[in-house]
């Protein structure tokens, strides 16, 4: 990975921690994208002493106005990003607005990577072949496309399913939309790991969690893979569970409501990401 940029969000801690640092340790220069600057710091501290290379960089997902600002420093620092990995997510127990009116966990887990891709997309491109890997998991829970902020109706496991959801949505139409490209898109689901983010949840969810929740590292390695290996570079609008490839539910596949949720995503954030249309 020597002479590779890639960005890994929510970077200061659990899986995030430690994608970023397995991936400086091959080699690459990594883009510490953090919420909590001191966290990113201590972060960056262990790769500098591990030999390897990172900058950090302060952003809010839930903000547009933030990644637009965090997505102009990196395009100022690196004119290529090879990987870039979408790992940052968060669960709210009760509806909680952004400072511009979005639903928080719908602005974080989904607008805020569909904002930084299509902000990014030109610097993907300069360093094809390039890969975006989307953190998420095997979610059925369907969107309801008419309240697609829980203004009417407000289940926090279900609205959070319904992110991982959109995750899965934006992968594959993003794959489709850059085919040919030289930049690939695929979802990775690395198991069930040590982590914070659902320390909000119900108890019997944390419980059930936590009978077989592997370290953040062990789970990384899932992500690295996704990142790195060779045999994958030409794969593209995969879901892997682990290691493996695995179908999604159909609401996933299903062309039409993934345009439905392009078009949602384009009004809400006003950036886009056409079809390729070659050099």
């Amino acid at each position: 990975m020597t002479g590779q940029t890639h960005l890994v969000t929510g970077a200061s801690s659990g899986l995030g921690r430690a994608s970023a640092i397995a991936l400086a340790r091959l080699g690459a220069r990594v883009v510490l994208l953090v919420r909590d600057r001191s966290r990113g710091d201590e972060v960056r501290g262990t790769i500098l002493r591990q030999g390897g290379s990172a900058d950090v960089l302060q952003a809010d997902l839930s903000s547009r106005a933030s990644v637009r600002r965090a997505a102009a420093e990196v395009l100022g620092a690196h004119r290529r990003l090879d990987v870039l990995i979408h790992n940052a997510a968060i669960y709210t127990p009760r509806r909680t607005l952004t400072g511009e009116g979005l639903e928080t966990m719908l602005a974080t887990n989904h607008l805020g990577p569909f904002l930084l891709t299509a902000l990014l997309r030109g610097a993907l491109l300069a360093a094809k072949p390039s890969r975006v890997i989307v953190v998420t998991a095997p979610s059925t829970t369907r969107i309801d496309f008419d309240d697609i902020q829980g203004e009417r109706r407000f289940g926090s496991l279900s609205r959070f399913g319904a992110t991982k959801m959109a995750n899965l949505m934006f992968t594959y139409e993003l794959a489709s939309r850059l085919a040919g490209s030289g930049v690939t898109a695929n979802a990775v689901f690395p198991g069930v790991f040590k982590s914070g983010l659902m320390d909000a949840a119900p108890p019997l969810i944390r419980w059930l969690g936590g009978l077989r929740a592997a370290s953040a590292e062990a789970a990384a390695e899932h992500i690295v893979q996704a990142a790195t290996d060779p045999a994958l570079a030409d794969v593209s609008g995969v879901f892997f569970s682990g290691r493996r490839p695995a179908r999604t539910a159909p609401d996933s596949l299903a062309v039409d409501l993934r345009e439905r949720l392009w078009d949602l995503s384009e009004g809400l954030t006003g950036a886009s990401i056409p079809h390729w249309a070659g050099d």
